[in-house]
């Protein structure tokens, strides 16, 4: 059965109310996405992360589940979603200490009719926010930003790269 054309392909009913798109007509094919984002802080913060001596812990270990955890569930954050068995997640991150920035890194997997770049961005933006969480009383100005997708790949459209 070919996949729906693109037109088709909305999120609005016949009568112009928001809708979940039906991908019923679309092929299972193993789908993968990546996404980017970044943390900056003060030089001194980004110091104790990497030392692993904040006082909430290991940072690092719990944003990444955080992350996992997130990607997991973005149909319930995100209106109109599909729920994707996601197959693997995985984050990571790079220390800039010339930028005081912390770069964040994630890869989402699925066999599945539609992509997993709302769950890649997602494990970026939980990330961020634990990340954010975990520092705010050391650094209340420490923000994020950057987040996009970097690539993705499977299904009907073909392989994309920022």
């Amino acid at each position: 059965k070919a996949s729906s054309p693109m037109s088709k392909m909305t999120h609005f009913d016949r009568n112009g109310q928001a809708a979940m798109v039906d991908v019923s007509d679309k092929f299972e094919t193993h789908r993968v996405a990546t996404a980017y984002g970044e943390i900056k802080m003060r030089p001194a913060t980004l110091k104790v992360i990497r030392s692993g001596t904040a006082q909430k812990g290991d940072v690092i270990g719990i944003a990444r589940i955080a992350a996992i955890q997130g990607a997991k569930r973005v149909s319930d954050l995100v209106p109109l979603c599909h729920p994707l068995p996601v197959t693997s997640v995985t984050v990571n991150f790079k220390f800039d200490t010339n930028r005081s920035a912390i770069a964040i890194f994630s890869r989402v997997t699925t066999v599945g009719r539609t992509g997993v770049e709302m769950e890649a961005l997602t494990a970026v933006s939980i990330t961020g926010l634990t990340l954010i969480d975990m520092i705010k009383a050391l650094d209340p100005h420490a923000s994020i930003t950057n987040i996009q997708v970097e690539s993705k790949s499977g299904g009907k459209t073909g392989d994309w790269h920022r």
